[in-house]
């Protein structure tokens, strides 16, 4: 094999171990919020205890680890590339949406918190719209990763 062609194969392995780690990312992005709903209808103490435990592994054990492996390989395979990208705009729009969705992790992070300390003053409705943010993201970075416009 040249050079070329085992950047061009480790470049393959990035983008599928990425693609893992977003399928990953975003399962729990919809799930955990979908578990604040419930936990903020819950109206006995075992249950509010169950929800904090599922909650915390949940966004410690799966979605925290695989946003870093989604973002890490995402600016692994950029640096592989950065001569391609740094002439499309359609990247750096991306960028911002993954941006955004690092903040929705975040926000996700500190309703966990709330939760976790019983100072949750939230309804289960503002955690069903909460819920479908996420979903909006979704859809614009796989249009622009897939369509790559501009």
């Amino acid at each position: 094999m040249t050079p070329g062609n085992l950047v061009d194969m480790l470049f393959l392995y990035l983008k599928a171990f990425h693609l893992i780690a977003v399928v990953c990312w975003f399962a729990a992005l919809f799930y955990l919020p979908r578990l604040f709903v419930y936990h903020a209808m819950s109206e006995d103490t075992p249950s509010r205890e169950r929800f904090k435990v599922m909650e915390r592994k949940l966004y410690r054990g799966i979605m925290t680890p695989s946003a870093i492996v989604t973002v890490a390989l995402g600016f692994w395979m950029l640096h592989l590339n950065m001569d391609y990208y740094t002439t499309v705009w359609w990247i750096k729009l991306k960028l911002v949406l993954v941006l955004l969705l690092v903040c929705y992790h975040a926000a996700c992070g500190y309703f966990l918190r709330q939760f976790a300390d019983d100072k949750n003053t939230r309804s289960h409705t503002f955690f069903r719209i909460f819920n479908e943010l996420p979903v909006l993201l979704l859809i614009s970075i796989v249009l622009l990763a897939v369509l790559r416009p501009f």
